[in-house]
C-alpha cells in the first residue's frame, strides 16, 4: 500500500497530502546507531533530565533568588516565562523535525538550553533572569519535542514501551531528585549552582548525541523545503498571548479587568489569523491533518484534559498537605511524589494490556480508574492521615501511566517518520495548554470556594486567597485555635471542589476516546520498507 493515503479509521483521506507520512526515511529504519542504540538512549534521558528538573529545582531555590536578586511581585514569571516558551515552540520544533531531521534540531536545543543556562547563572537582576528563562524555555520546547520523537523513531512498536517507560522513569526520578538537589544548592552553595549543574549534564547528552545518533540520507526532492515563518510566527505570538491571560489572569490582575479582556480577545483574533496563515502555507507549522485525522484529534483533546486534572495533583495537593495536614514541605513533597513511583512502573507494563486488547480501550480503562481515583479524594476523612492522600496518589499514578502511554505510543505509530515530530509536537502542546488552563480555572474554582467559606469565619480579617491563607498556617501562634481550624477546613473544601474539577476532566477525556478515537488505532506497519497502514483488526500483529 506504498504510495496511498492513511484512512484514519472513518475512510476519509487527509486532504492535500497524497501520502500518509511517506516521505522521508522507513519508521524501521528511521535513525540508525552503529555502535547500538545505548548511547543514543543515555542522550535521550539526559536531555530530558535537564527539562524534566528544571522546575522543581528552581522552585526549591526561590526565596534565596529573591533574597539576592529582589523583584518578589514577578518572580512567579521565572515559572511561567519558562512554560510559555516550552509551550508555544513545541509545534514549530515539531515542524522542523520532520523538515530537516531529529538530530540538528535536537543539537539547537541542547545548546539553546545551556547558553540560557550559563545567562541564568549570571543573571544580576530578576528582569535578566526571567529574559534568561525564556531562553531556557526555546531550548526545553525542542528538548521535550524531539526526544519523544527520536525515542519512537528509534525502537519498532513492540519495544517501545521500553523506552517510554525509561523517560517516565527519568521524570519520576526529576520530581523527587530535583527539591532535594535544588535545597542542597541553595542552602549549601550558591543558587547559580542549580543553573550551572546543567552544563556538565548537558554537554554529555550533546557529545553523546553528535557521536552516535546517525540519520540516514534523506531522499532528495526538487524543490527546497520551505519553512513557514509566517505561520511560526503566528503560533508563537498567539500561544504566548493566551499563556500569559491564563497565567497572570486572577494573580496579576482580575479576571474581567481591561488586562484579561485585552489578552484574550487579542489572542482570539491572532488564533483565526493563524488559521488563515496555516490553510494558505504549503508547508504549515500546524497541518490541517493534525486535527482532521481522527486518532491524532482525539489523542490530543484526551491528552489536554489530562494536563488539566494533573493540576490537582501538582499544584493544590502539596498545599493540602501543609495547611490540612499540618506536614512539612519535605514530607508534603513526599506525598505527592508516590505518584511517580507508581506511574513508570503502569506504563512500562501497559504493552501487555494493549497487545491484548488495544490502544483506546487500554486508555479507556486506565481513565476510567483515574475517574474514580480523583472522585474518592473528597471523600477522605478530615483532617485524616497522610498515607491516605499517599494512597490516592500511588492509585493515581499507576491509573495516568496506563493511560497516558498507550495514547502517545498508539498515535505515533499511526504516521510515518515524516509526520512523527508533528504530531509528537501537537500532543505535548495540548497537554501543557491543558495544564496552563486547568491552573487558571481550578485556581478560580480554588479561591471562589475558600471565600465562599470563609464568609462567617469566626475570626474578621482572616485571608481569602489559597497561598495567603498556607502562609498564614505557617505561623502557628497567629490565629486562635476556632480560626485555625475554620481554615484548614476551608482549604479541605476548596482542595476537594479541585478534586471534583479533575474528575471532570477525567470524564471529558473518556468523552474524546469514546466519541471521538476510532476503536482500532491505524497503525502503519514496520515490518517492510514501505509505509504500509494496517488498520486494526485484532489479528493483525501490528493490530493495536
Amino acid at each position: 500500500m506504498g504510495g496511498t493515503e492513511a484512512k484514519d479509521g472513518t475512510g476519509g483521506t487527509d486532504g492535500k497530502r497524497g501520502t500518509h507520512g511517506t516521505a522521508g526515511p522507513p519508521p524501521a529504519a528511521a535513525l540508525t546507531t552503529p555502535r547500538g542504540r545505548r548511547p543514543v538512549v543515555a542522550a535521550l534521558m539526559l536531555g530530558m533530565a535537564l527539562a524534566a528538573i528544571d522546575g522543581t529545582i528552581v522552585s526549591t531555590a526561590v526565596p534565596q533568588i529573591v533574597g539576592d536578586l529582589g523583584g518578589f511581585t514577578v518572580f512567579s514569571w521565572l515559572f511561567s516565562g519558562y512554560l510559555l516558551a516550552v509551550t508555544v515552540t513545541l509545534p514549530v520544533y515539531g515542524k522542523l523535525s520532520d523538515t530537516f531531521g531529529r538530530k540538528p534540531v535536537l543539537i539547537a536545543g541542547i545548546i539553546l538550553f545551556l547558553v540560557g543556562s550559563l545567562l541564568c547563572a549570571a543573571a544580576w537582576n530578576m528582569g535578566a533572569l526571567i529574559a534568561f528563562r525564556v531562553v531556557q524555555g526555546l531550548g526545553g520546547g525542542a528538548l521535550q519535542g524531539t526526544v519523544q520523537t527520536i525515542a519512537a523513531d528509534l525502537y519498532p512498536l513492540k519495544e517501545r514501551p521500553r523506552i517510554q517507560a525509561k523517560l517516565s522513569t527519568v521524570w519520576a526520578t526529576s520530581a523527587v531528585a530535583g527539591p532535594v538537589v535544588g535545597g542542597l544548592l541553595a542552602g549549601y552553595a550558591d543558587w547559580r549552582w542549580i543553573f550551572l549543574i546543567n552544563l556538565p549534564v548537558g554537554a554529555i547528552a550533546l557529545w553523546l548525541v553528535v557521536r552516535h545518533l546517525h540519520e540516514p540520507a534523506r531522499p532528495k526532492t526538487r524543490t527546497r523545503p520551505r519553512i513557514d515563518w509566517a505561520g511560526a510566527l503566528a503560533v508563537f505570538a498567539t500561544g504566548t498571548l493566551l499563556l500569559t491571560a491564563l497565567v497572570q489572569g486572577g494573580v496579576a490582575w482580575p479576571w474581567l479587568s481591561a488586562p484579561s479582556l485585552g489578552l484574550f480577545a487579542a489572542s482570539a483574533a491572532l488564533a483565526a489569523l493563524t488559521v488563515v496563515i496555516e490553510r494558505r502555507a504549503a508547508e504549515p507549522i500546524i497541518p490541517g491533518w493534525v486535527w482532521r485525522r481522527r486518532t491524532i484529534a482525539s489523542v490530543n483533546l484526551a491528552l489536554g484534559a489530562m494536563g488539566l486534572l494533573m493540576v490537582a495533583p501538582t499544584v493544590f495537593l502539596p498545599t493540602y498537605a501543609q495547611s490540612v495536614l499540618g506536614l512539612g514541605p519535605i514530607a508534603a513533597g513526599f506525598v505527592l511524589s508516590v505518584m511517580t513511583l507508581s506511574w513508570p512502573v503502569s506504563a512500562a507494563l501497559s504493552d501487555r494490556v494493549y497487545n491484548r486488547i488495544g490502544f483506546r480501550l487500554t486508555a479507556i480503562i486506565g481513565m476510567s480508574a483515574a475517574l474514580l481515583i480523583l472522585l474518592a479524594f473528597p471523600l477522605l476523612p478530615y483532617p485524616g492521615e497522610p498515607w491516605q492522600p499517599a494512597l490516592i496518589m500511588l492509585l493515581l499514578g499507576a491509573a495516568l501511566g496506563l493511560f497516558q502511554l498507550p495514547l502517545i505510543v498508539g498515535v505515533q505509530s499511526t504516521v510515518g517518520w515524516a509526520e512523527r515530530g508533528t504530531t509528537t509536537a501537537s500532543v505535548l502542546f495540548c497537554r501543557q495548554v491543558g495544564q496552563s488552563i486547568g491552573a487558571a480555572v481550578f485556581g478560580a474554582v480554588a479561591n471562589s470556594v475558600l471565600a465562599a467559606r470563609l464568609l462567617d469565619a469566626p475570626t474578621p480579617g482572616l485571608p481569602d486567597d489559597l497561598d495567603a491563607v498556607a502562609r498564614t498556617l505557617e505561623d502557628p501562634g497567629a490565629l486562635s485555635a476556632a480560626a485555625t481550624d475554620h481554615l484548614r477546613r476551608a482549604v479541605d473544601a476548596a482542595v476537594d471542589y479541585v478534586y471534583i474539577g479533575a474528575a471532570g476532566a477525567a470524564a471529558l477525556a473518556l468523552l474524546a476516546l469514546v466519541v471521538l478515537a476510532p476503536r482500532r488505532f491505524p497503525v502503519i506497519s514496520e515490518a517492510v520498507s514501505t509505509e504500509t497502514v494496517s488498520t486494526e483488526t485484532g489479528d493483525s500483529p501490528d493490530a493495536r
